[in-house]
């Protein structure tokens, strides 16, 4: 299947609800090689919790996870929340960083929350200056439950239709 199409597809999908959006994101193709799992996600990205599997493939000559793994999955996620909460806006990351603090030895799991005040302090900035740039704190733990790496991404919330956007708006529930 060409890329573009592909992507319509996918809109499509993801337009019309067809498939739960922790399905969309594991057949997503860049994560479909990846083999992540989507343990927790509610319909508006509030609590998002993936499993991203150790194995032959993710494991680093040191015989931990590859630093780049971690970063293809972390990237997007905070953005896609984003997206749910705060449906009339273009997000994307914007910048992200990485905190390596253990060796992932094992599956990691990436937990992510997005809370009240921080949609509150959005929503305020949002209606202050028609844009908002938040950062958000979220990481993966190993099995035993010790965070290994902090990641701290910041997104990029714009209005609809922003000339500098670089990706579309999240699909709102039925108006369009």
């Amino acid at each position: 299947m060409k890329p573009r199409l592909f992507q319509r597809f996918l809109r499509f999908m993801s337009e019309r609800r067809i498939l739960a959006d922790g399905r969309m994101l594991e057949l997503y193709p860049p994560f479909l090689f990846m083999r992540i799992k989507v343990l927790e996600v509610d319909r508006e990205w509030r609590h998002v919790r993936i499993r991203l599997p150790l194995n032959a493939i993710s494991r680093n000559p040191g015989g931990v996870m590859f630093g780049g793994y971690q970063a293809a999955l972390a990237d997007p996620i905070a953005a896609l929340a984003c997206a749910r909460v705060f449906p009339g806006y273009s997000t994307w990351t914007r910048a992200m960083q990485i905190d390596f603090e253990h060796g992932g030895s094992t599956d990691l799991e990436l937990r992510f929350e997005f809370s009240a005040e921080m949609e509150a302090q959005i929503r305020e900035t949002l209606a202050r200056e028609g844009r908002a740039t938040p950062s958000f704190e979220y990481g993966y733990f190993l099995q035993d439950g010790t965070r290994c790496t902090r990641v701290i991404n910041t997104v990029a919330i714009r209005p609809r239709g922003y000339s500098r956007a670089t990706t579309p708006p999240a699909p709102q529930s039925g108006v369009d």
